[in-house]
């Protein structure tokens, strides 16, 4: 499914695309609706840039003990020298 917001939207709310993407991704994550990683896509960021945008406005970050374990999983399979 696509949204189309027209220019006169943003021009109203004085934000571009970029901004209006990333308050809609702020604001998902926010409420649970959106996973940090599916929330950094749709405001076109890596993980640390969102994780940055979200600590810029104080907004914590969510981390469930199966971050943690998807986390320690991931380490476990890099090779380190």
């Amino acid at each position: 499914m696509s949204v189309i917001i027209s220019d006169e939207w943003l021009q109203a709310a004085q934000m571009s695309e970029t901004e209006l993407r990333l308050e809609l991704a702020i604001w998902l994550y926010q409420q649970g609706r959106l996973t940090l990683a599916l929330a950094s896509r749709l405001a076109g960021l890596t993980r640390l840039q969102f994780q940055r945008a979200l600590s810029e406005r104080g907004i914590p970050i969510h981390y469930t003990p199966d971050d943690l374990a998807e986390d320690l999983t991931n380490l476990q399979e890099v090779d380190l020298p």
